[in-house]
């Protein structure tokens, strides 16, 4: 039988290092962090070769007195708790007193330093976790410290790591994420000497003062169209940034979320969010955020995870509940409105003609003559001609069209004008125009009215003069009828008729004239997806979705000025009428000074 041993102190800071130094990201983590705890302002992380090579780290933080230095590169040494009751009251950013050593048992390491108080910097330099002694050297305050070779005395290790440029995204992403969190400290990253990531500090304490700074990584596009929340409840506080639902992405990639100022990866948090922008964005699509979730420190464990990516809630149920609220009242608030960047692509997409060149012509110009290029040329007085001889019809449209603009110009969603490719309204606003999406809007508007039936108890049905019978598999016969109480609620009453066959006896009244045969087939679609113990009242949204699009005018529908106004005047009071059901625009908003720019007017 094998005797147990007590471990060298060399070996048990390579086994820490294991947990604690995952990668080159893992250790400018644990120092940007103790920089940040340090009080520092001003952060600069310098690294080469994705990190293996070279990583420094400097602040302008307090430092660390001479007499402790060594103490700092000892195991399980910290200022930052002193009993057992301290590891669940965290308010630093680092705690456990394993980092230092860790990252020096694997690297060759120096660690530079200056308090306000001594009138020396001093400097220990280490190597595989051999200490060398201190000596003086020369710093402004703060600390610096830097990892050479990381894991040159753990081949094996480095066999794991990834091309540089892997190395060198998730030192930005760890840098960007903690930058984030600390719009008063100024954070600068180089790579290989050259600049990459950039925050200088807010320029005021309120909330929106620091969503410029925001830009510099996310974008004006997020700044532009993001929307503050805020939440409280008990001691639990919420505050941040999140995206307009137009204004989405492929990936959860820019969703950054936090507690209690630490980066965090938390399903519960990713879950919440999920559920404040259900059925208004696509299942594949996502909204770019960034959350603060402050929480008493007693109500939430961040030491359940080495690297402290996720944590666990004392009242998960609350937290998801803040969350999700917060977001969807403003949310809610600007439903109406559709993302900036919505009217730049529509703009970037027009063309101006290409004209060849103007035939040179000799002429003498003076005050009586009208001159116009040779290749196109009309007298005024034949197009007035043109326009007195129009057909009536053409002239009771224009009459139409000028009451429209009179009545409904100053409306938020303007006045209709004509309708294109049978499948867009355009509408006269007082400061430019609106293209709309006659299917994609309308959609919305049935939805919600839909919606509000079914939260109400209050669906109406329309009873077909002739029962419509539909072919099908029996196993989706029996998936319907099993469903059929479920489905009368909706609106949608239905029997089995023979083994391979159901009848519709009535479908929602506000779907209007529909195929009925068309929409039990998707609803079967829909069924196949769900557990035989999930209800269709818990996911009402999708079914809802499903038979609104029924419901909507379809493209390729021609409409007169009052259908269209109709239309105009229901999206300005229905909530979320600025994206249909899936998440897409609904309208384009082009401001008249900007369709100024395109025939350079200005």
């Amino acid at each position: 039988m094998k005797q147990i041993h007590q471990l060298s102190d060399n070996l048990a800071n390579r086994i820490a290092a294991g947990e604690v130094v995952e990668r080159p990201a893992s250790v400018v983590k644990e120092l940007v962090e103790n920089a940040i705890d340090a009080g520092a302002t001003k952060i600069n992380v310098n690294i080469v070769g994705g990190g293996l090579k070279h990583i420094c780290v400097q602040d302008n933080g307090h430092g660390i007195p001479q007499q402790q230095i060594a103490l700092a590169l000892s195991r399980h040494a910290t200022s930052k708790i002193k009993c057992v009751e301290d590891l669940f009251n965290i308010h630093t950013m680092g705690f456990r007193g394993e980092a230092l050593p860790s990252i020096a048992s694997v690297s060759r390491f120096s660690l530079s330093t200056h308090t306000k108080k001594e009138d020396n910097a001093w400097l220990l330099k280490s190597e595989g976790g051999k200490h060398q002694p201190i000596i003086p050297t020369a710093l402004a305050q703060g600390t610096k410290i830097e990892v050479n070779d990381l894991f040159f005395n753990t081949p094996a290790r480095l066999k794991f790591m990834k091309t540089n440029n892997t190395e060198n995204q998730h030192i930005k992403d760890v840098v960007v994420r903690l930058a984030i969190a600390h719009p008063y400290i100024s954070f600068s990253l180089l790579n290989e000497g050259k600049e990459i990531v950039h925050f200088g500090t807010a320029q005021g304490e309120l909330m929106e003062d620091t969503l410029p700074r925001l830009a510099s990584f996310l974008g004006r596009g997020f700044t532009e169209n993001a929307l503050i929340i805020e939440g409280s409840n008990e001691n639990i506080h919420l505050k941040g940034f999140v995206s307009l639902p137009t204004y989405n992405t492929k990936t959860a990639r820019q969703q950054y979320l936090y507690v209690n100022n630490r980066p965090v990866k938390d399903k519960l948090l990713m879950g919440a969010l999920k559920s404040a922008y259900h059925d208004l964005l696509a299942t594949n699509r996502h909204p770019v955020v960034v959350l603060f979730l402050n929480i008493n420190p007693a109500d939430v464990d961040i030491n359940v995870h080495p690297a402290k990516a996720e944590v666990r809630f004392k009242n998960g149920s609350q937290v998801f509940a803040l969350i999700r609220s917060s977001i969807r009242k403003g949310l809610e608030e600007s439903s109406q409105v559709v993302s900036s960047t919505t009217a730049d692509k529509a703009l970037s997409g027009f063309k101006t003609p290409e004209y060849a060149p103007i035939q040179q012509t000799s002429f003498i110009a003076n005050s009586s003559q009208t001159i116009a290029s040779p290749r196109h040329s009309l007298d005024i007085t034949t197009a007035e001609s043109m326009q007195m001889q129009a057909p009536p019809k053409a002239r009771a449209f224009d009459e139409q069209v000028d009451k429209s603009i009179q009545y409904f110009v100053a409306k938020k969603m303007g006045a209709a004008v004509a309708q294109i490719h049978g499948t867009y309204i355009v509408s006269q606003t007082e400061n430019g125009m609106i293209v709309v999406d006659q299917h994609a809007a309308h959609e919305r508007l049935v939805y919600e009215k839909f919606k509000q039936q079914i939260l109400n108890n209050n669906v109406e049905k329309q009873a077909l003069l002739i029962p419509e019978i539909i072919e099908m598999q029996q196993c989706d016969v029996d998936r319907l009828i099993k469903r059929a109480d479920e489905l009368a609620k909706f609106g949608l009453d239905i029997e089995q008729f023979g083994l391979t066959a159901i009848s519709v006896r009535s479908t929602p009244a506000i779907l209007g004239e529909i195929n009925a045969k068309q929409l039990v087939l998707d609803i079967v679609e829909d069924l196949r997806d769900l557990k035989k113990e999930t209800t269709l009242n818990s996911k009402i949204e999708e079914f809802l979705s499903t038979m609104a699009c029924h419901g909507s005018i379809r493209a390729n529908r021609k409409l007169n000025l009052d259908d269209m106004n109709a239309i105009l005047r229901q999206m300005e009071e229905t909530p979320n009428s600025a994206q249909c059901n899936h998440g897409r625009p609904t309208y384009v908003e082009l401001p008249i000074a900007e369709i100024e720019k395109l025939f350079g007017r200005r």
